[in-house]
């Protein structure tokens, strides 16, 4: 969809165009919209703010900007061909992004090493 088509849309059913050029839910500068929502809803802490790194690193073709960038465009691209439906491919994604945020939040330390070292039960 177009950006004037995405205007129309959002005028027609008195919704928010998000994501396309000179709108305010949109990149800003070096940001990406992932970015602004943080700044812009004061939800700034370290684990959403390294997200946010991953995700503009993704989002604008800046892969040396985190190296977690790479595995994120290809999920999300991967998800982009898995759905045709925006919705479905939406709440597919969500799940990605919790995953990614999970991570960012306590896991960023943690390695695969075989044999595990977590206590068995």
């Amino acid at each position: 969809m177009t950006a004037p088509e995405v205007e129309a849309v959002a005028e027609r059913f008195g919704a928010t165009p998000f994501d396309i050029e000179n709108v305010f839910w949109s990149h800003r500068g070096e940001l990406c919209t992932f970015d602004v929502m943080v700044q812009e809803f004061g939800l700034s802490t370290p684990p959403l703010e390294r997200l946010a790194t991953m995700v503009r690193a993704a989002d604008t073709g800046r892969l040396d900007l985190s190296p977690e960038a790479p595995g994120l465009l290809a999920a999300s691209l991967g998800l982009s061909r898995m759905y045709d439906d925006d919705l479905e491919q939406l709440s597919a994604g969500l799940l990605l992004y919790d995953a990614f945020f999970r991570w960012c939040r306590d896991a960023t330390k943690e390695t695969h090493n075989w044999p595990t070292n977590k206590v068995k039960p």
